[in-house]
């Protein structure tokens, strides 16, 4: 009797899924061997750090006098802190996926 299309689908995605998972830690093996607490912690040091000045930046626009224009140094400055800020936060976001789905090789500091 001939698995059911249905059947075949989900095995063809089991196995997929399987060949995905083996190609993203090999191929991210090669650049994070091993991964430790102390690696990452300067990492996510460097995400709140980011993110503080990003908050920092968007303070300083609302103690202007509200009179008083906002220039757009000012405005361009701020986007220049949400950029750095949410780059390093999908970075940092991928990582924790990463490592999550097992790709990356955890070790004891």
């Amino acid at each position: 009797m001939e698995k059911s299309d249905e059947q075949k689908r989900q095995r063809f995605l089991l196995e997929t899924e399987q060949a995905i998972r083996e190609t993203n830690k090999s191929i991210i093996h090669e650049r994070i061997p091993k991964l430790t607490q102390a690696r990452v912690l300067p990492f996510a040091t460097t995400v709140a750090r980011l993110r503080a000045r990003y908050l920092e930046a968007a303070f300083e626009l609302s103690d202007v006098d509200k009179s008083a224009p906002i220039d757009e140094q000012s405005i361009r400055d701020l986007r220049m802190h949400r950029e750095l800020y949410e780059e390093t936060r999908l970075a940092f976001d991928s990582l924790t996926r990463a490592i999550e789905r097992g790709y990356i090789d955890l070790q004891d500091d």
